[in-house]
């Protein structure tokens, strides 16, 4: 009698989610590297050195961010739901923080390779000692996201946005003003994108056992997504208003960046405006689970260009010229 022939295991073939997560990173990568490179192509003005290396580490701590400061608010929101389930996903607070303190320091580094300086002499410097603050908010905030009390990295990653905020404002025309407009916007953004994102993971772990919950969760966020937008536009507008002169906008690589980045949260806000009429019009927690996981690819791809904004040099010296 003739052996059965075991079958051979079949391979998974992975997902076209899986696939297009690992392509949206690439070119997420991709942006970050050539970004200013590209955006500063024609316009005369000296390059950055390492400017795609910059731009992608700023990228890491601006993601960093949203993603703890969004938790820390969406876990606030879900904590007062009537019905909501005892089950939260998976922390991802003090793995960003973590990344966060690596990107900061990756930018010492490099701060200290381009300035030919050795690493003390680099924290003695404005910059580098700015950043020495923002990894060491980092890795207070990543404490106290596996201590018991996790609310309590709200105060380092407040510390986080004071020294980023003064950090992109070194010039000598009202830094102050500067930074505090940085401070609101970036607070804002980390709370629109990270709490999204935290909420959607949420929904997405409660939309069977606690539907009502996951939709009322959507509808808390939404309310306060209207204000963070309001700040953002107040915000953005009166510093674009600041740092960019009327005739360098379309022959600066700032003016440049900065368009982009309009025009993506103009396609944020109609994704966000779509997402809420689901909301209202459709009890079903999944349809809107769906548009709001649509909306959050916006806000993501205006951290990335928000980090390139960053890096591109100050327009002033442009117009002046």
């Amino acid at each position: 009698m003739l052996p059965s022939r075991v079958p051979a295991p079949t391979r998974r073939r992975p997902s076209a989610a899986v696939l297009g997560t690992v392509g949206t990173c690439l070119l997420a990568v991709a942006a970050a590297l050539l970004g200013a490179t590209a955006a500063a192509h024609g316009t005369g003005e000296l390059g950055i050195p390492s400017a795609g290396t910059a731009t992608l580490l700023r990228t890491v701590l601006f993601g960093a961010l949203a993603v703890h400061l969004g938790a820390l608010a969406a876990t606030a929101l879900s904590r007062t739901l009537p019905g909501r389930p005892e089950s939260a996903p998976r922390g991802w607070t003090a793995a960003a923080s973590v990344a966060g303190a690596l990107a900061a320091a990756g930018q010492i580094v490099r701060l200290a390779r381009i300035s030919d300086l050795g690493l003390v002499e680099t924290y003695g410097t404005r910059e580098g000692g700015l950043l020495l603050l923002t990894a060491n908010g980092f890795a207070l905030a990543a404490c106290c996201a596996v201590s018991r009390r996790p609310a309590l990295a709200a105060a380092p990653l407040a510390l986080v946005v004071g020294a980023e905020a003064l950090r992109a404002h070194p010039e000598a025309y009202s830094p102050a003003v500067g930074a505090a407009l940085t401070a609101v916007h970036l607070t804002a953004a980390s709370l629109w994108c990270g709490g999204l994102l935290h909420v959607l993971r949420t929904m997405r772990l409660w939309r069977r056992t606690a539907p009502v919950a996951a939709r009322a969760l959507l509808g808390r966020y939404a309310r306060l997504a209207g204000l963070l937008y309001a700040a953002l536009t107040v915000t953005g507008t009166c510093s674009a208003l600041r740092r960019l002169p009327p005739d360098v906008v379309l022959t600066s690589a700032y003016g440049r960046t900065l368009l982009a980045k309009l025009v993506l949260m103009a396609v944020a806000s109609a994704l966000a405006l779509g997402a809420r009429r689901r909301l209202v019009s459709d009890a079903d927690p999944a349809a809107a689970h769906r548009r709001a996981r649509r909306e959050l690819v916006a806000p993501a791809a205006v951290v990335l260009v928000s980090a390139v904004l960053t890096v591109v040099p100050d327009p002033h010296w442009l117009s002046t010229r």
